[in-house]
């Protein structure tokens, strides 16, 4: 299970566990009523009756019991290096079993909730990933009537936190599955779910925000809402109000750990890709082109020649990757694939991760100041880094530039496996403020490879007052831009 953590700027998963012993009520399920979606009140505002009796008995609970380390998490003792020698004297201590063969000994049971949805007749459910949890599970799934069933895990995938069980059932009713891309900012959606327990509890608000991209979540674009969502609403549909589901609810955003008004959803298009390769493969196989890309800013754009600040920007290309046989470069931007915009350096991972490895893609660059087109073959996807839009290193020397720096020797250049460069020995003025530093290496200034002083300032007397660094640190390629004056 994964804990809700709490912070001010970070993205909360609801991870649904409540403690052994709690209560949970349940609601009485209304009669079935026709697919007629939600209706306007005489007040001008949505009533949401029909609309929830409509969908309600698709949704269901889903109790999940887990071995549990034998300390537990909270527990004040749990990184005491002490702990053993009490317990070896019998002391009791809150949250640590006793010793082996004395009463409270062995792993501890953990149990979770958290709501899931039926989308299929045969007894396929989706959920969260986190709502099951690694490791050896027991999953219950309990409907609306009542009945239970023992689930079985199909399989999950942890990069979009997409789960998929299946029950033993027939005839069972199901969802109705929209379309993400067709809603709306500011249109009214609903949330069915059991927070903290209370089954099949509606709440209802509007979409705020399409395609939010959350830290260290490359692969899904979000739909944010202001939809009250708790712990135990996790896997639980957000529907439109026709009645369809629209995406699955995940995460939160909190200072305090509850809802605070901001919350985010799966698209349903990206759980249902899940959901059917699952089904085929056993797992999720997603393309890879092997680039490690950044953020293109404004400063970026106009010292590429470029109208707009748009694309994803190749900072380095994995030998032998597929991004290399198709003659991709650093310093190239991928504003396109097979036809659809590359609007932001997100999206790229997205629409590559969303085809099957060993597909033929048809990519448009911008490179020396023009458009261009190559074809790749996608390989399989083990990881693609997303680089940091923001400046971390610099180039090299140039007083204007506020820059110190010598060339690579070539045992430097060979233990870097690179041609050549220039390493940052003191950094000031623009190029400090740019975020160089020392140790840094400049590999190129606007896509110039840079082997010598000399051929670094001669670059640099020709950049103008705006231009890209492509520097090295670490194992990380970066690009940097530099605005002078």
């Amino acid at each position: 299970m994964r804990n809700l953590i709490v912070a001010s700027t970070l993205a909360l998963t609801l991870a649904a566990c409540l403690p052994e012993g709690f209560t949970v009520s349940s609601s009485h399920a209304s009669a079935p009523a026709p697919a007629v979606g939600a209706s306007p009140s005489r007040y001008g505002l949505p009533d949401f009756g029909d609309l929830v009796e409509e969908v309600g008995a698709a949704v269901v609970n889903i109790s999940v019991v887990q071995q549990a380390p034998a300390i537990a998490d909270g527990s004040p003792f749990a990184d005491d290096p002490f702990y053993d020698f009490l317990r070896r004297f019998g002391i009791p201590l809150p949250g640590v079993p006793s010793m082996p063969g004395m009463p409270g000994s062995g792993p501890r049971i953990s149990r979770g909730i958290g709501s899931g949805f039926i989308v299929s007749a045969d007894g396929y459910v989706l959920t969260n990933a986190h709502v099951v949890g690694e490791g050896e599970t027991e999953v219950t799934v309990r409907l609306i009537d009542k009945r239970e069933f023992k689930a079985k895990v199909v399989g999950t995938d942890p990069r979009t936190d997409v789960a998929l069980l299946k029950i033993d059932a027939t005839g069972l009713p199901t969802v109705k599955i929209g379309d993400p891309e067709r809603t709306r900012v500011g249109e009214w959606v609903v949330a069915v779910g059991s927070p903290f327990g209370f089954d099949n509890t509606v709440t209802a608000g509007i979409i705020s925000a399409k395609a939010r991209r959350l830290p260290d979540e490359n692969y899904v674009p979000f739909i944010q809402t202001d939809v009250a969502i708790n712990p135990g609403n996790s896997g639980g549909p957000l529907f439109n109000l026709a009645g369809e589901v629209v995406g699955i609810n995940s995460q939160i955003y909190s200072r305090s750990g509850g809802f605070m008004g901001i919350s985010f959803a799966i698209p349903i298009d990206v759980a249902m890709n899940v959901k059917d390769q699952l089904v085929e493969f056993g797992r999720v196989q997603r393309g890879r082109l092997g680039v490690t890309i950044q953020g293109v800013s404004g400063e970026l754009a106009e010292s590429f020649g470029m109208e707009k600040a748009a694309g994803a920007l190749v900072s380095s290309v994995e030998p032998g990757s597929p991004a290399e046989k198709a003659g991709i470069r650093a310093g190239d931007v991928v504003l396109g694939v097979d036809g659809a915009e590359v609007a932001d350096s997100a999206d790229l991972p997205r629409i590559i991760g969303d085809k099957r490895p060993g597909t033929k893609v048809r990519l448009r660059l911008w490179r020396d100041g023009k458009t261009r087109d190559v074809t790749a073959v996608l390989g399989e996807m083990s990881s693609e880094p997303l680089a940091a839009a923001e400046p971390a290193a610099g180039e090299s020397a140039g007083s204007r530039l506020g820059l110190a720096a010598r060339a690579l020797n070539p045992r430097e250049a060979s233990q870097l496996g690179v041609a050549g460069g220039l390493v940052v020995e003191r950094a000031s003025g623009p190029a400090a403020r740019a975020g160089l530093q020392q140790g840094d290496v400049i590999l190129a200034l606007n896509n110039q490879p840079v082997r010598t002083v000399e051929e670094f300032r001669q670059l640099l007397d020709r950049a103008g007052n705006r231009f890209a660094l492509l520097i090295q640190r670490g194992d990380a390629r970066l690009f940097v831009p530099i605005r002078l004056g």
